[in-house]
């Protein structure tokens, strides 16, 4: 089909079944390719489908099939002598029902399954967009924090130097212990392999607290922020090479130190 259906029932005619022969074969053929004409197709199976949904069922009065039964009986008796010829074919009226109902079935499941499918669609857009937004809500959070952070008399800036012969990088914290928060900023190498490094919290009384375990990569910054144990007074911050995942109490060497002032 060489041009768009020039009529729009022609959808909803294909739809319910009722388009044949040449005419059939050519809209197939159109729609088969056709990213415009599509979603008509798949409207009037969606409207076809509703139709079908909301249409009340109507139950045969009992006047009507009194009258139903009427015409039998009297079609029988006017054709006693060929009763098996005059009788209604229940096989024939099945036919005749099926011709017409399961085009429209057909249609129904077509248009059923292809609304599930854009509910479907629908859902992950909405979750994908709930997953943006959350996103974006931790991002407000921590941008407030940091500002709060940066912006409060009591916040303190503590440079971490690299130790000799150790893995070249360089550092800073800052902390305020009024607010109990604590930010690590730095590079540094990559850790060798089966190590982390890990940042340590060194307080004026009692171990070492551990403030954080990462794996750099080279030329990239680190930064994260966490909260602090209220009441807590730093003496030093340092940076030491741990087994892969971190150590309870620093063990390994210390890669970056810097006293708090």
């Amino acid at each position: 089909m060489s041009a768009h259906p020039t009529n729009e029932s022609d959808f909803d005619l294909y739809a319910l079944g009722a388009l044949e022969g040449a005419e059939l074969r050519e809209f197939e053929d159109h729609v088969a390719g056709c990213g415009d004409c599509a979603p008509k197709l798949a409207q009037a199976r969606g409207r076809l489908a509703m139709l079908a949904l909301v249409a009340p069922q109507v139950a045969p009065s009992a006047a009507a099939k009194s009258r139903l039964m009427a015409r039998v009986d009297a079609n029988a008796a006017a054709a006693a002598g060929s009763v098996r010829r005059s009788l209604p074919d229940p096989g024939r009226l099945s036919r005749w029902w099926a011709t017409i109902l399961m085009p429209a079935a057909a249609a129904l499941a077509v248009a059923t399954l292809v609304l599930w499918q854009q509910n479907d669609r629908l859902d992950q857009q909405l979750a994908a967009l709930r997953n943006a937004a959350s996103k974006q809500q931790a991002q407000v959070a921590a941008a407030t924090k940091l500002a709060d952070l940066m912006g409060s008399s009591g916040t303190v800036t503590v440079s971490l130097a690299q130790q000799p012969g150790m893995p070249k990088g360089t550092a800073h914290v800052i902390y305020n212990m009024k607010m109990g928060m604590l930010m690590y900023d730095g590079q540094l190498e990559a850790a060798p392999s089966g190590k982390s490094y890990q940042l340590w919290v060194v307080p004026a009384q009692g171990n070492p607290i551990s403030a954080g375990v990462f794996q750099p990569v080279s030329g990239q910054m680190d930064h994260w922020m966490m909260e602090m144990p209220q009441g807590l007074v730093p003496k030093a911050f340092a940076v030491t090479l741990e087994p892969a995942g971190g150590m309870p109490q620093p063990t390994g060497p210390k890669v970056l130190v810097g006293a708090a002032s």
